[in-house]
């Protein structure tokens, strides 16, 4: 059984991949966090600010099987982008937790790219196609090597010099987006002159919020 909080038809927002077409599906649960607000202070991750819980989000269920959620992903990729690539993009929450071999044959089998936006905590299975690991505050990295490693910043317990000789073949800091937007745009002022001392890494902005897509 795979709980999706919701799954839709849209364009990749962040990082290396901004602008691709996607169909992103949200798998609920995680597990640095119970996705509660009463248990945020004490959680392993205090600054998400995704709601992954339940089944209650556009295209979201239960599915009973990886061939019926496969299905379920076909249907959103629309006829009219039938001369791209079809990629999705399993988030969360954690979708590690729920991503296994079966669901990533039967996503092949509809022939669709797979990508995956980790908190990195968890053991990668074969066969995504593109690996995005977000690690968040002290917690151990499982994923140590992939395509793209996207830091919230800032993080007192997470500096970006505790990843920078991982193997990733792209390092990006992405501003932390908590609380008004005198404090975001300072964290983003703050990122980009990160960026700029440690070229090294890129600066990713959410460009959904930025242009007003999901």
């Amino acid at each position: 059984m795979y709980h999706v909080k919701e799954a839709f038809y849209t364009l990749q927002g962040e990082g290396a991949q901004a602008g691709r077409a996607s169909v992103f599906c949200r798998f609920t649960g995680c597990n640095l966090w119970s996705g509660l607000e009463k248990d945020r202070a004490g959680a392993r991750c205090t600054f998400c600010d995704t709601d992954f819980i339940g089944v209650d989000g556009e295209g979201g269920g239960r599915f009973d099987s990886a061939e019926a959620l496969g299905a379920h992903i076909k249907a959103l990729w629309p006829d009219a982008a039938k001369n791209a690539v079809p990629y999705v993009v399993f988030t969360g929450g954690e979708p590690l937790l729920q991503l296994d071999p079966a669901l990533i044959k039967a996503i092949k089998a509809e022939g669709f790219e797979i990508g995956v936006e980790t908190n990195g905590t968890v053991s990668v299975p074969d066969g995504i196609d593109w690996l995005c690991v977000s690690p968040k505050g002290a917690n151990a990295l499982k994923a140590l090597e992939g395509d793209e490693l996207k830091l919230v910043y800032p993080q007192c317990d997470a500096a970006p010099e505790r990843f920078e000789t991982l193997g990733f073949r792209h390092f990006f800091l992405q501003p932390m987006d908590q609380g008004g937007a005198e404090q975001n745009q300072a964290r983003v002022a703050a990122t980009t002159a990160y960026c700029m001392k440690h070229p090294q890494w890129r600066l990713s902005l959410q460009t959904h919020k930025i242009a007003g897509f999901a």
